[in-house]
């Protein structure tokens, strides 16, 4: 399909993507990916890893355009996607999976307000299999060193854009992991000052 919507970011990145994620993915099962965004990852990514099923979701205003980019794959593993608002009170509503074998969250964290990232976490401990893994990728600031100057740049441009957003600290986003009853896998430094970090459920 013609004029899809398109991330140069994804484009980017998607290959050292697919290659960590070929240490992380080791297992089997469904797959939910959280804020698939134009669906360019899950369209790329998906079809290296035919032991999992990939369910995209999103707002509902990005459906289209993640489904566009499945069927304009070579994937066959891609399932329909489906809407997920990290804005619903989990209290008062339920995802729309139910239960996952592993969970992958790319470029989301510093985009949405920290109490949409607490209900990542929340949710992602009610529905992660043990022995599952949450896979996440962005930037992240360490109590340890100075931010990245790109990234402070990148972070300053953030809540230009959105007070709610901006890069989170590891340690915070850690504790939320553990609380969800995860544990620290590991971080590896990626391209253009990213991480990508996982946590394996108990």
């Amino acid at each position: 399909m013609a004029d899809k919507p398109f991330a140069p970011s994804a484009e980017r990145n998607r290959e050292p993507l697919r290659d960590i994620l070929k240490n992380v993915l080791t297992g089997s099962g469904l797959l939910l990916e959280i804020g698939s965004g134009t669906g360019q990852h899950a369209a790329y990514i998906a079809k290296d890893f035919p032991a999992y099923q990939w369910q995209p979701t999103d707002l509902p205003e990005k459906l289209d355009s993640i489904n566009d980019w499945a069927i304009d794959s070579d994937a066959d593993n891609i399932l329909p996607a489906l809407a997920l608002d990290l804005a619903l009170d989990l209290n008062k509503a339920d995802w729309s999976v139910k239960e996952a074998d592993a969970i992958v969250c790319i470029n989301t964290i510093h985009i949405v307000a920290w109490p949409f990232v607490e209900n990542l976490f929340l949710g992602a401990g009610r529905i992660l299999k043990p022995g599952g893994v949450m896979f996440v990728y962005g930037p992240y600031e360490y109590s340890d060193r100075p931010l990245e100057p790109s990234n402070a740049e990148f972070d300053e441009w953030l809540k230009l854009r959105d007070p709610n957003s901006g890069i989170r600290k590891f340690d915070e986003v850690n504790k939320l992991a553990t609380e969800a009853g995860m544990i620290l896998e590991n971080d590896v430094a990626m391209p253009a000052n990213n991480r990508s970090i996982w946590w394996r459920k108990n």
